[in-house]
């Protein structure tokens, strides 16, 4: 199976998610670099690169490093919880 090429700022996914857990910062033959907030930079190989789709990197989770696998488990944890769950934050009492 080919696969497209991968070009820096590609938001990146694991294959059994449908949130975004990164961006591409760097492209090589070999492998890619990928940021996760509130974790840094990782480097993953290609072969961990399932699909490549307008402008979407799809990863499968067995082919990535422990450490990056716990960082994609907290990239969404600086943000607002009433924001993920669709209702307005609680006002505080007065």
């Amino acid at each position: 199976m080919t696969i497209s090429p991968i070009e820096e700022g590609y938001d990146v996914f694991i294959h059994d998610g449908d949130v975004k857990v990164g961006a591409v910062r760097a492209v090589t033959q070999s492998d890619i670099t990928i940021y996760v907030e509130n974790a840094g930079d990782f480097v993953v190989p290609r072969v961990a690169v399932i699909e490549v789709v307008e402008g979407k990197v799809v990863l499968n989770s067995a082919h990535l490093d422990p450490a990056l696998r716990r960082a994609v488990g907290h990239a969404h944890d600086a943000e607002d919880p009433a924001s993920r769950s669709g209702f307005p934050a609680a006002k505080p009492a007065d």
